[in-house]
């Protein structure tokens, strides 16, 4: 793995009961870009991230995070190397308010059990680094707000300050602007490219105008298997990308 390379997959296959959702998908993600995975509804984008992160184990193949082989690898240990997700369905505390869901993700950080017999004290003292990252995200005004209390759109960028707190190298979003309206989709986008100016991102997307504003590296797949990659003006010219993907409306 070169030093530009912060994630590569060799041969990535994921298998089941004889239906192969991944198959044999090379990626090479390059440190500090923006990289989108996109394709049809089915073509295997979802199992994709659940291997990297290790949500499921692959058939066959390897999965290399900064040099190191992370193919057999738990989810947290992955996570402590600095390759952390987001989901496609928003995974906060929902009866917590903002500045409590961003201060218990900080006390994961530190790593050893959760703070929740400490005293107010104690807990208050992650309270200026937990509003830094609301600030980051443009939630100050709902620091109190209960997270169920949220717009959609809101609560999906308190999911990402949850997601930053755990300082992550490379970020992993799972359809970051699925059910939104434009504003939503616009302050999420300008979100992601901020939060990107100092770590790697790979998303998976279905808005191609999000894909096509804020990726810098695109990987097109379909029934499992890589179809294209370039940038968008490359990938949208493939005719075969067009016929598999462009004309669907979907991801």
């Amino acid at each position: 793995m070169s030093d530009d390379v912060i994630l590569e997959t060799e041969d990535l296959t994921k298998e089941f009961a004889g239906f192969t959702a991944v198959n044999g998908v090379s990626l090479r993600i390059k440190r500090g870009t923006i990289h989108a995975l996109i394709g049809p509804n089915g073509a295997g984008k979802t199992t994709c991230f659940n291997l990297l992160t290790k949500f499921l184990s692959p058939t066959r193949g390897r999965i290399l995070f900064k040099g190191q082989d992370i193919t057999t690898s738990q989810p947290a240990d992955v996570a402590r190397l600095g390759l952390v997700r987001s989901f496609q369905i928003s995974a906060v505390f929902p009866h917590m308010t903002v500045l409590e869901n961003v201060r218990i993700a900080l006390q994961r950080s530190r790593g050893g059990s959760f703070d929740f017999w400490r005293s107010a004290s104690t807990l208050n003292s992650l309270n200026v680094r937990a509003l830094e990252l609301i600030d980051d995200v443009g939630l100050n005004e709902f620091a109190e707000w209960a997270a169920v209390e949220l717009p959609y759109g809101r609560k999906r960028a308190l999911e990402i300050a949850t997601t930053l707190a755990l300082d992550p190298e490379m970020l992993l979003l799972d359809e970051p602007t699925a059910g939104m309206g434009h504003e939503d989709i616009d302050r999420i986008a300008q979100l992601i490219k901020s939060v990107a100016a100092d770590r790697t991102v790979l998303m998976v997307e279905h808005n191609l105008s999000v894909v096509s504003d804020l990726s810098d590296t695109i990987t097109v797949l379909t029934r499992g298997r890589v179809l294209a990659e370039g940038d968008y003006a490359t990938v949208s010219k493939n005719p075969e990308v067009r016929e598999a993907y462009m004309g669907t409306g979907n991801a």
